[in-house]
């Protein structure tokens, strides 16, 4: 079904005949004896892997300018002639698997998305991106990050062409623990086939949708110019038939506090496997130091091989689970992370058969996706001195890059799927604050509840 297609992949899924370096030098030249599932389940199905992208090191970023490669310039708008000052972010970490579909480069590419690692560049490069549910496409053989979240996704140029690689790599895979059983499935499956077949029997999908509109997800930091063009894609839904309801998740300002903590306390884990003995870099121990001490050894390659972002998280996770910190940041994450789950489940018509409910109950009242800005602004400057995120180095300077993650980490928090799709385009300003003739993508984004992947390709293809 793929036969022909183009498809590349980001460089924390293991490839047998391409190197994977995680984009960070502790990897460097390090290739996999093993194909991940999901890349199998292309070949198999006649794609070509054309080659791997870059991405933020480990995954962790937002702007994809922690890689041993270099930042991913956005190529929109990019040409031989643009001084450095007008390059833009591709977004992270996913930033080199939307900037090669946006370039051309390839039919499709995958991605991993633990926060909003497809939907924020997605939504930069003026492509769709797509985060499956989690535990409906197989972890095995990527290199994890935060376990709970991870999930590989898809970018593409269009709706139509990303679900085509998510049908083909959505399915059980024994390898993954984490997976989705093939029966819970088939529950969520049948829970949306009689909505989709009723609403295109009507002539399309919008007529009958009943969609949400989060008040959450409309904070300060949001670009007005955004607002604007959600609310004209609102006022089109509703000309086509789709019932416009006002919903609340009022656990959605603390989701972005909770991620860091979870995600930062799962990585420090799972980044102690790269000590320098198995595989990868090795640093040979300075003279003088103790060689009876393996954290001695260990500490010399990690502080040579790990960027200054995946030291920070690692530090920050450590701390969340030291025995002082643990009960007042990783358990209260945990808790925050159930309310956020909890919010989505009223809100939500169709019931989450993957939850730890023992028997899932409908909503009738509740709504059928819900759907809001992507990201808070459009593609952001790589340079410094022209960036709102500080005066510093670079335009992770200050928190600001952080704040990128506001609007895509609670769908992540709850593992419902989530796709990014481009709207239009908004007109910046440029430093002299005369408007600038460059039109830079912005992308909308719908939720629906676990499982419901097939309704939400369906709701953002009539939307693009």
């Amino acid at each position: 079904p793929l036969s022909g297609l183009s498809v590349a992949v980001k460089d924390n899924i293991v490839t047998s005949k391409l190197p994977t370096t995680c984009s960070s030098a502790i990897l460097q030249d390090f290739i996999s004896p093993f194909d991940a599932t999901v890349v199998k389940l292309l070949q198999n199905s006649g794609a070509d892997i054309i080659g791997k992208t870059n991405c933020d090191e480990f995954g962790m970023g937002s702007l994809n300018i922690h890689s041993a490669h270099g930042p991913v310039k956005n190529p929109y708008n990019l040409s031989p002639e643009r001084v450095s000052d007008e390059e833009r972010s591709a977004g992270g970490s996913s930033g080199g698997s939307a900037a090669a579909v946006a370039a051309g480069m390839c039919d499709a590419a995958l991605g991993t998305d633990t926060g909003g690692s497809v939907r924020l560049p997605a939504s930069y490069c003026g492509v769709v991106g797509l985060k499956p549910s989690y535990g409906l496409v197989s972890r095995w053989g990527v290199v994890s990050y935060a376990d709970s979240l991870d999930c590989v996704g898809v970018l593409a140029s269009r709706v139509k062409m990303a679900k085509r690689v998510f049908d083909t790599i959505a399915v059980h895979d024994d390898l993954d623990p984490t997976a989705a059983p093939q029966e819970i499935r088939e529950l969520a499956s049948q829970g949306i086939q009689k909505q989709i077949t009723s609403s295109r029997s009507m002539g399309s999908i919008l007529q009958g949708l009943s969609v949400g509109i989060p008040q959450e997800y409309f904070p300060s930091e949001l670009s007005l110019d955004i607002t604007e063009r959600v609310r004209q894609v609102i006022t089109q839904l509703k000309a086509h038939g789709a019932t416009i309801v006002p919903v609340s998740l009022p656990s959605t300002s603390y989701a972005l506090s909770s991620y860091y903590v979870l995600a930062s306390a799962e990585a420090s884990s799972n980044m102690a496997r790269y000590d320098g003995v198995q595989y990868g870099m090795f640093v040979k121990p300075v003279p003088g130091t103790n060689l009876t001490q393996t954290s001695d050894v260990y500490a010399q390659t990690r502080s040579a091989g790990f960027g200054i972002e995946v030291q920070k998280r690692i530090l920050l996770g450590t701390y969340a689970l030291s025995a002082d910190a643990f009960d007042n940041y990783f358990l209260q994450a945990q808790r925050v992370r159930q309310l956020i789950k909890s919010d989505f489940n009223r809100a939500f018509r169709i019931p989450n058969y993957f939850s730890d409910s023992p028997i899932p109950v409908p909503n009738p009242t509740g709504v059928d996706v819900l759907l809001h800005a992507s990201a808070i602004r459009s593609a952001p400057l790589l340079a410094a001195k022209n960036s709102k995120f500080g005066s510093g180095s670079d335009i992770n300077s200050d928190l600001g890059a952080y704040v990128q993650d506001v609007l895509t980490v609670p769908a992540s928090l709850a593992g419902l799927p989530a796709l990014s799709v481009p709207i239009g385009r908004r007109m910046d300003a440029n430093a002299s604050g005369d408007t600038a003739e460059e039109h830079w993508p912005i992308g909308i984004s719908v939720v629906g509840q676990w499982g419901t992947d097939e309704l939400v390709l369906a709701v953002g293809e009539a939307i693009e």
